[in-house]
């Protein structure tokens, strides 16, 4: 198992450092210099509690990165990676970046790490687990390096982007001739398979991490992934990305989420749990009320009126949550409807409170420019923020994006938005002309700089987001 992500950055950001002689730039000279005190800092606790120092921090060792990436002719920030010349939504473009591997900046710091791991392991298959968009360039250089060098290996590909890719396509491999084999869903089966195993029932495998090289990430102390679910218990909005693929909800069973944890904490002594769950349910919120899994942990849910419970929010604060990731979405009630999200703005209201008289912090995520919002809808949860503002620790703000393969957008004017065949979403016609334009201007002019919104936004992390926020929030 090998985190090329990380050894990548890091590997980028140590030749960044190297001494060279005064570059002109002050911020980077300061950068360079104070690179292992930096990375150092966001490994303890102690800057967690500086929001200032934290930025600077942060931002310092991002301008490095950068700096690197502009010398590849390519952009890098410790969140994105993107280049001009090919677009990660077009197939040919991903093949492109396969064949011109030695062009790849992670490429050229990694190429011998990857070498030696071949080389002592001697494995017959490659297999490279694709989740974000921002990856695919760089996941596709390192298979074209892996094809050039070690023509022989079956290469896998799998990973929710490909997950998503693949139930778009209706399971055909877009990458023919490069990789070998691309699954949709949990691999476990297909490896096993691959191996001359028989997968057995489809059981939920525990997570292990033995072997795992878990320092060097940049954090106060490890934080333990963990999932216990696949899908979203809900599935009923409108426009939702996982409801337009067909993806069922399987829990992990309560009994096993319990002994995973307890299991997973004891081994790896984890500073923070973070459940990748799509939306951690009300039964598995009540689980961890009854039955704390040993650590501090966070992770995305959605509003329920238990969440507006005093006693309740108690006991998950006392069950070790630091944090709740809310999908309020927007506060207006007649949207909130229209997209049946099931939520009441009242019930919203409610559970802010509760949740911060219990001391768990709210990061709360606002979706703008969907079909049934219009600009005054979007003033009333500008107000609906504004009167909540002491409740909200930190906002994520996005703009709509319509799943291209949602049966609600037959409803809708189509018209090309992002280029390329692996695209998942789609530009339309807004009903009511609150088009992206207009939203982005809302956000940027209004709703940004209200009085009441604006130190929320001052507060958010950057780079990391919702990632280092617990940190932050937990050692403020």
């Amino acid at each position: 198992m090998w985190d090329a992500s990380l050894e990548g950055q890091l590997s980028l950001l140590a030749e960044a450092a190297r001494p060279v002689g005064r570059s002109g730039d002050t911020w980077t000279d300061r950068a360079r210099r104070r690179l292992p005190e930096h990375l150092s800092a966001l490994r303890g606790t102690k800057l967690y509690g500086n929001p200032d120092r934290y930025r600077r921090c942060v931002n310092d060792v991002n301008r490095l990165l950068a700096r690197k990436g502009r010398g590849a002719g390519v952009s890098i920030t410790l969140a994105d990676y993107q280049d001009s010349r090919l677009s990660p939504l077009r197939s040919e473009d991903l093949l492109r970046a396969a064949r011109e591997h030695e062009s790849n900046p992670f490429v050229s710091v990694l190429a011998g790490r990857m070498e030696a791991l071949v080389e002592e392991h001697a494995p017959d298959a490659v297999g490279v687990s694709l989740n974000y968009l921002s990856q695919a360039l760089s996941a596709f250089a390192m298979i074209g390096l892996a094809r050039d060098r070690f023509p022989r290996m079956v290469t896998v590909l799998g990973g929710g982007l490909v997950t998503s890719w693949l139930r778009q396509t209706g399971g055909r491999n877009p990458f023919t001739g490069l990789i070998d084999h691309c699954v949709a869903g949990p691999g476990e089966g297909f490896l096993l398979g691959l191996a001359g195993l028989s997968a057995g029932d489809e059981g939920f495998v525990r997570p292990d991490y033995g072997g795992f090289p878990a320092e060097g990430y940049l954090s106060p102390g490890a934080v333990l992934p963990y999932s216990a679910s696949s899908g979203c218990h809900w599935r009923r909005c409108t426009f939702c990305p996982e409801r337009a693929e067909g993806q069922r909800c399987r829990p992990v069973p309560e009994d096993q989420v319990q002994s995973d944890l307890r299991a997973l904490v004891s081994h790896a002594r984890p500073s923070l749990i973070h459940f990748l769950d799509s939306t951690m349910s009300p039964r598995l919120l009540e689980h961890l009320a009854r039955r704390p899994p040993g650590a501090p942990w966070y992770g995305f849910t959605r509003v329920s009126s238990r969440l507006g419970e005093g006693d309740f929010c108690r006991a998950l604060r006392d069950s070790g949550c630091v944090m709740l990731k809310l999908g309020i979405e927007s506060g207006d009630q007649g949207v909130l409807d229209a997209l049946e999200k099931g939520i009441r703005v009242d019930e919203a209201s409610r559970a802010l409170g509760a949740l911060k008289e219990a001391g768990i912090g709210t990061y709360v995520y606002l979706l703008f420019g969907t079909p049934p919002e219009d600009a005054d809808a979007a003033g009333r949860t500008l107000a609906f923020t504004a009167q909540h503002a002491g409740l909200i620790d930190y906002l994520n703000l996005a703009v709509f994006n319509l799943p291209a393969a949602s049966e609600e957008a037959g409803r809708l004017k189509i018209r090309p938005f992002y280029e390329g065949d692996l695209s998942l979403y789609a530009d339309f016609e807004h009903p009511s002309g609150w088009g992206r334009r207009e939203v982005r201007g809302f956000l940027d002019r209004k709703f940004r700089r209200h009085p009441a919104v604006a130190p929320i936004m001052r507060r958010q992390p950057p780079f990391f987001t919702s990632n280092h926020a617990p940190f932050l929030l937990n050692f403020c």
